[in-house]
């Protein structure tokens, strides 16, 4: 008996997931993993050809993912998305991971970004938490035992001299996951964030040089990059009856970086 109520803590099996921009990097990792621990998951991506290539894949490994093309920065089509979500899940969801494409990792100063880059920012990342969140509490509600991830960044906890308007929106979600975490307890619904460092992703490869990639890996205590599979893992943990006391946190995932602090001058 004891071993069996051990493995329920530690199960997933035949859980409901949404996991956002799950095609690429971070998102694909989290699919992956929580797939691979018998979650039935929906995931979305704006590239069609590339969502119909990944769901293939993850076909032929035995997955149970399904996936919708989806731009996260319109309100209605994430409404239409989440239509989805209800009918394919009978209006219940155990999972709702909030996996949003940061728009850049620039280094403009504060002064030189403008209105239409705020704006963009704000929409695409914490307008879409913050309205993925109010569509899926209802379901989250219903499944009896809801969690919601969202995946911010280090830069939302400290500073790592990357764009202002990015890291401000990633603070933003690691404070609405604390709210929600208080505010929908009783709903049964838990709230946590997961703020990566940087990790080796096609994104991070493209928006750095060799030398920033030097200076983070110098700085960190591991001496690397991180791994898109190693912010999976946590995040399927609190998804995990295991984690049940866990919510309102925000944790980092970046091999002792923060603790061990990170200063970067890019050449002008």
């Amino acid at each position: 008996m004891a071993g069996e109520e051990q493995r329920r803590r530690w199960s997933l099996q035949g859980k409901t997931g949404l996991v956002t921009g799950g095609t690429k990097g971070i998102g694909h990792a989290i699919v992956e993993e929580l797939a691979g621990f018998g979650v039935i998951v929906h995931t979305c991506a704006r590239d069609e050809a590339h969502l119909n290539e990944c769901l293939s894949k993850w076909k032929n490994k035995g997955f149970q993912v399904t996936g919708s093309v989806c731009d996260v920065s319109s309100r209605t089509e994430r409404e239409k998305l989440m239509q989805t979500v209800y009918s394919l899940f009978d209006a219940k969801l155990s999972i709702l991971v909030i996996n949003l494409h940061p728009i850049s990792f620039d280094c403009f100063p504060t002064i030189e970004h403008t209105a239409e880059d705020f704006s963009f920012h704000i929409s695409t990342n914490l307008e879409s938490a913050y309205h993925f969140s109010q569509l899926a509490h209802p379901l989250l509600k219903a499944s009896g035992c809801g969690n919601i991830v969202f995946i911010s960044s280090l830069s939302g906890v400290v500073s790592l001299g990357i764009s202002s308007i990015y890291s401000a929106t990633k603070g933003a979600m690691n404070q609405l996951a604390r709210n929600l975490a208080c505010e929908w307890v009783s709903d049964s619904i838990r709230a946590n964030s997961v703020a990566p460092t940087f990790i080796a992703t096609p994104l991070v490869d493209n928006a750095f040089d060799d030398e920033f990639k030097e200076v983070v890996e110098s700085t960190n205590p591991s001496g690397r990059i991180g791994k898109p599979e190693e912010v999976a893992s946590l995040v399927a943990f609190l998804c995990m009856p295991a984690s049940s006391y866990i919510t309102g946190q925000t944790i980092c995932v970046d091999g002792g970086l923060s603790v061990n602090g990170f200063s970067y001058q890019p050449h002008s």
